[in-house]
């Protein structure tokens, strides 16, 4: 898997101070999308297994309270990057107590495959559905147009 950029503290993408990664590859290529840059899966830096300690640290790290991860891109479901991320995510459930997942994809909910199923059993918070620029609309919370949706998956998550 590849990645774009990695921000240990992030307040714009989902609720709270959180670690955001941003991975490559997409195979939507919306209309109108503000990451182009990321939809190509050899794009940006090797993902590594000291960044993913990394991630980890800075989410058990109590000088910067952060309330979870957000995983954006790209795409974290492109079938690309469902291994490692389901192992990213994985260790946040078992290592980060207490820290939510949130996950914005150009899939669908109905149309994922069981690898990617499997990611999502473990996000606190799904943004689904396709960058649609007829549909944006600026005063969205946590999306960019009218059609995709916030599924809240576990109980009790602010969003």
């Amino acid at each position: 898997m590849h990645y774009h950029v990695y921000h240990s503290v992030d307040v714009v993408n989902g609720k709270g101070t959180r670690c955001t990664l941003f991975v490559s590859g997409c195979e939507h290529a919306c209309k109108g999308c503000y990451n182009q840059s990321t939809w190509r899966v050899d794009s940006g830096h090797e993902y590594t297994q000291a960044l993913e300690d990394r991630i980890i640290a800075d989410l058990q790290d109590t000088r910067i309270a952060r309330k979870g991860l957000s995983l954006s891109g790209g795409d974290p479901l492109h079938p690309a990057n469902v291994d490692a991320v389901l192992k990213l995510v994985k260790r946040v459930k078992a290592e980060c107590a207490g820290k939510d997942i949130w996950l914005w994809t150009g899939y669908l909910v109905n149309e994922l495959s069981a690898e990617q199923q499997a990611i999502v059993d473990k996000v606190d918070v799904l943004v689904d559905g396709k960058f649609e620029q007829a549909l944006y609309d600026p005063s969205l919370k946590w999306r960019g147009s009218s059609n995709q949706r916030i599924h809240c998956l576990t109980e009790g998550v602010e969003i």
